[in-house]
């Protein structure tokens, strides 16, 4: 028996909202933890530009895990959020990843640098992977059907 393409697209939509429930709090935690330490704690930091564009991100990534987590109590609210700030963090990633190269020094050590390379690339892709499992029909129904579940 073989499958529709619909089908497994339905599943790769599926797979990729337990990526994003599983990576979005472990990069916001791990982003973040970065960021305090290079602004708060370490010695000797010259530029602060990384650190403060790696808190941003990691704000970027704490926001994305709470339209995820609360979309059932946000409705589309959520939703809108979540698209809201995966095209900002896509953006971004685009614009201090290009910089990045072409000012190394200026940008210094942030989450974005290089397109993510200290990450795993997973700030390129991971928001590009949000934002297609946002848009998928399934997505939208389910957080559609919190504003129209009846009370």
């Amino acid at each position: 028996m073989s499958e529709k393409p619909t089908d497994s697209f339905e599943g790769f939509i599926s797979a990729a909202g337990v990526i994003l429930a599983v990576s979005y709090p472990i990069l916001a935690l791990s982003t973040g933890v970065r960021a305090v330490y290079q602004l708060f704690l370490k010695d000797g930091v010259a530029n602060y530009w990384g650190p403060a564009m790696t808190l941003l991100a990691a704000s970027c990534y704490l926001t994305a895990t709470a339209g995820i987590v609360y979309r059932e109590k946000w409705g589309m609210k959520a939703w809108k959020l979540s698209v809201w700030v995966l095209g900002f963090e896509t953006l971004m990633t685009f614009i201090v990843g290009t910089l990045s190269y072409i000012y190394p020094e200026q940008i210094g050590g942030t989450a974005w640098r290089h397109f993510g390379a200290d990450y795993g690339y997973f700030p390129l892709f991971q928001p590009l992977l949000g934002l297609a499992w946002l848009f998928n029909g399934r997505t939208i129904r389910a957080y559609a059907s919190v504003v129209l579940a009846p009370k």
